[in-house]
């Protein structure tokens, strides 16, 4: 009887255990990257990596696309090739090439919602590892594939901040007058927030495929 209740204890031990590490990202996600690809940008020839999460294929990169009203963080070339442009709100609606598109609100609400929740998206959608995030990066996995970056941004008086701490990427989605909706990314949090931020700032783009 002794061994019978010990082995029961083990057991749910194991799928306790199991449970908080899908939801942390210690041991490999079930919910993993699908299939990886890559899509050459025809207006530039610049190639970026690409990756399905669940139903929706993102690029796997931030886009790197040179149009007016964008900017490298410090205006360093070599910042552009690691994170990508920064970018206003209206450029960032009309930047991704034929065939993608620069995502609603909706869509990242799908992508989190696919990968456990905004508690533990950051542990999912982070690049693992201290290169480019600086420490803590809690938790990051990079799991899903995606391999957000912190690109940092640029706010209207030509400022740049946070760089290395902070990835910001814009909706599609209207806030107000003078704000649009973005998903940020953090190097001390597991979690996701989404927040509004002013159009004319400038921050990171990731393109979604259109369906």
């Amino acid at each position: 009887m002794k061994n019978k209740s010990l082995l029961m204890t083990v057991a749910i031990l194991i799928i306790a255990m199991s449970s908080l590490a899908q939801r942390t990202g210690t041991f490999t996600d079930p919910r993993a990257a699908q299939k990886t690809d890559t899509f050459t940008d025809p207006r530039d020839g610049k190639t970026y990596k690409t990756v399905v999460i669940g139903t929706q294929t993102w690029m796997a990169e931030n886009l790197n696309f040179k149009t007016s009203d964008s900017w490298c963080y410090d205006d360093s070339i070599s910042n552009c090739a690691t994170y990508g442009r920064l970018y206003t709100w209206d450029v960032a609606k009309k930047a991704c090439p034929v065939g993608w598109h620069l995502p609603e609100t909706e869509e990242w609400t799908t992508l989190t919602d696919y990968l456990g929740g905004v508690d533990y998206a950051g542990v999912k959608l982070k690049e693992a590892g201290t290169i480019h995030w600086a420490r803590p990066n809690a938790g990051a996995r990079n799991s899903s594939g995606f391999s957000a970056l912190p690109g940092g941004y640029r706010n209207y008086e030509d400022k740049f901040f946070w760089i290395n701490n902070t990835g910001t990427w814009w909706s599609s989605s209207w806030y107000d007058v003078l704000k649009a909706v973005t998903f940020s990314l953090y190097n001390n949090l597991n979690s996701s927030k989404t927040d509004s931020n002013y159009k004319l700032s400038g921050f990171s783009v990731r393109c979604i495929m259109d369906k």
